[in-house]
């Protein structure tokens, strides 16, 4: 049988599951509207109880960041990343499920080489790239505005 990548292609479509694009936009959608609403609610009532606008910001992320630390580790994170697929990569709440996960994962082998170690497989690599990012960007513009070029 001679297989051409196109028809390998139509083989593939007709055997694999039908995706329902729109539902999945639609949970999404919803899922991260519905995290981020929390968090500007979360926003409010600690400006309500007094604290300025840095401090709520601030209270704001680290609740957020409990809650999912929280609902990472019952397992709750996951069951409903797998219904609402990109609506959980809501930056602050994903990356605190990205650097949750794996040191849970690996609890068994310790908390140093297993939790420690682990902790930072997926969140690592972003830290390195943002702070590199952040130098590189930082020594340009502290070039140009050197050389008269801008700010």
């Amino acid at each position: 049988m001679d297989l051409t990548p196109e028809r390998y292609q139509k083989m593939v479509k007709r055997a694999g599951p039908s995706s329902p694009l729109g539902t999945h936009c639609l949970w999404a959608f919803g899922v991260g509207g519905a995290i981020c609403t929390l968090g500007e609610g979360l926003r409010q009532l600690y400006l309500s109880l007094g604290w300025d606008q840095d401090a709520s910001g601030a209270l704001t992320s680290i609740t957020l960041i409990g809650l999912s630390g929280l609902f990472t580790s019952l397992g709750l994170y996951q069951r409903l990343a797998a219904r609402a697929g990109a609506g959980t990569l809501v930056p602050i709440t994903g990356f605190a499920n990205a650097v949750i996960s794996p040191a849970i994962e690996f609890k068994v082998e310790g908390m140093i080489t297993g939790v420690g170690a682990k902790m930072f497989v997926i969140a690592g690599p972003v830290i390195v790239y943002g702070l590199t990012a952040s130098w590189v960007w930082g020594l340009i513009y502290w070039a140009t505005t050197q050389m008269g070029w801008g700010g």
